[in-house]
């Protein structure tokens, strides 16, 4: 009698990615990543409407935990200060993930249509993160502009959390990028 393992949606998403770096991720079928993963098709159905999904699937999460850090934020917040604690809340979310993170980053910037879903997902992000600084009080453009800064402090911070070699946590990197660009915005030439 087989065991019932736990955390299909997990095993799915290893299974693909390593299949994705064996194989390539145009050559990887779903049958293949379900069957790697010790599970159906059907299974693999029922957590992720394609393989692309498998890439994707943590995007919703991450929107929610960083809009919801934004939101929760103290009123007397500076945007710029509020969108530093949505940063440091999704920096949270990736402490034990950086060998799975690394994995799908390489495969996603391989593929052309993979890095428009990235790029699509990060504007969502952005969108999401002005809407809520708009319901906090925060006008335009400092809305919008401090949602792109925020997403752009995360993603330089996190190409570099990936880095092989890099040790520093993507918390430190991400604190690192954000009084970067405050000292940029400044005008001070001596940072960095």
């Amino acid at each position: 009698m087989v065991r019932w393992k736990p955390d299909a949606r997990g095993r799915l998403a290893q299974a693909a990615l390593e299949l994705y770096g064996e194989r390539g991720y145009e050559q990887t079928t779903v049958a293949e990543i379900a069957k790697r993963a010790g599970l159906t098709e059907r299974t693999f159905f029922r957590h992720y409407a394609d393989k692309r999904e498998v890439l994707f699937s943590g995007a919703g999460e991450l929107e929610e935990l960083f809009v919801g850090a934004v939101a929760g934020a103290p009123q007397s917040a500076a945007p710029v200060d509020a969108v530093a604690l949505g940063l440091d809340a999704v920096a949270g979310m990736f402490a034990d993930r950086r060998e799975f993170a690394g994995k799908r980053h390489a495969v996603i910037t391989a593929h052309t249509d993979l890095m428009e879903r990235e790029l699509t997902k990060l504007a969502s992000l952005s969108a999401a993160l002005a809407d809520t600084l708009r319901h906090r009080g925060v006008g335009e453009p400092a809305a919008s502009l401090a949602a792109e800064v925020g997403v752009a402090v995360f993603k330089i911070a996190f190409e570099r959390w990936i880095v092989h070699g890099e040790e520093r946590t993507l918390r430190d990197l991400v604190r690192d990028s954000l009084a970067e660009l405050k000292a940029v915005a400044s005008g001070d030439r001596t940072h960095g």
